[in-house]
């Protein structure tokens, strides 16, 4: 076993007109944008499939237009996430899972759940939504991670819940959402929204070498000082993780470039 994690960084989709002539070279074709991207980066959040169901052809094109190593993370849908009784999600997230996903083949990656500002954490429901979580479809091992927005979420129950049920709980920079960097699941999730479009790489030099730094320490098994945690006294087990970060909102003209400085800095 590798005694280290891979970490990959990357963006939220990849279709952005301002990606265009900073990203993109000027004159690409669009139908070209997935595969050059592919090329230059190491992972996308497919955000798409948030809003609506995609086709199980639309996922293997996909699949094809990348190279080996690539990884594409998956945003469940919103029908599974926006309601208010989770535990009564099961068709819908069979309904989403069975939608095509797996022909993502091994550039499948994580999973994510995204739920709104307003969904507060209730122990007994949530728990139940993370029960129905799928940990196999077609033969293929499913990772699961989950974004939450509330501060109610800042409990020692949700860490411990979490990592019963070897889900990521997403570690958010934002301005507004809590920030949770728990260590919950064999690997960890990351999503960076302070980026600067007035910054060549959307973060300054400091703050990229102090996100190698610490991405470095979470696929070496270990968990940041710096990162707040809800439940400091439940240390997860020291072992290596794969890690996914993605620069997306705030800064995003500018984050392709920052998933480029930081994949150079943590590439040995």
């Amino acid at each position: 076993m590798s005694d280290k994690g891979t970490i990959r960084t990357g963006i939220g989709g990849w279709i952005f007109e301002p990606w265009r002539g900073t990203f993109y070279p000027k004159g690409l074709s669009k139908t070209k944008e997935l595969e050059y991207a592919g090329q230059h980066l190491q992972t996308i959040e497919i955000n798409s499939t948030y809003y609506g169901t995609q086709k199980p052809a639309t996922f293997a094109k996909w699949a094809s237009q990348v190279p080996n190593g690539f990884v594409f993370s998956v945003k469940g849908n919103r029908f599974v996430t926006n309601r208010r009784v989770l535990s009564e999600a099961a068709d819908s997230i069979q309904y989403f899972v069975k939608s095509g996903i797996v022909e993502l083949g091994d550039r499948l990656g994580p999973v994510v759940w995204q739920f709104a500002p307003t969904k507060k954490f209730d122990a007994d429901d949530f728990g139940a939504f993370l029960d129905l979580l799928p940990k196999k479809e077609a033969g293929m091992a499913l990772r699961h991670a989950v974004e939450v927005r509330n501060p109610t979420f800042i409990d020692p129950d949700f860490i411990a819940m979490a990592r019963s049920k070897d889900v990521a709980v997403v570690y958010a920079e934002h301005l507004e959402y809590p920030e949770i960097a728990d260590v919950t699941a064999d690997f960890v999730y990351a999503r960076l929204q302070k980026g600067d479009d007035t910054i060549e790489t959307a973060y300054p030099a400091e703050a990229l070498d102090k996100w190698a730094e610490r991405t470095t320490i979470w696929a070496d098994g270990g968990v940041p000082a710096d990162l707040p945690l809800v439940a400091p006294d439940q240390r997860p087990e020291k072992r290596p993780r794969d890690v996914f970060v993605y620069f997306i909102h705030e800064g995003k003209v500018r984050a392709p470039q920052a998933a480029q400085a930081l994949k150079e800095r943590v590439t040995p």
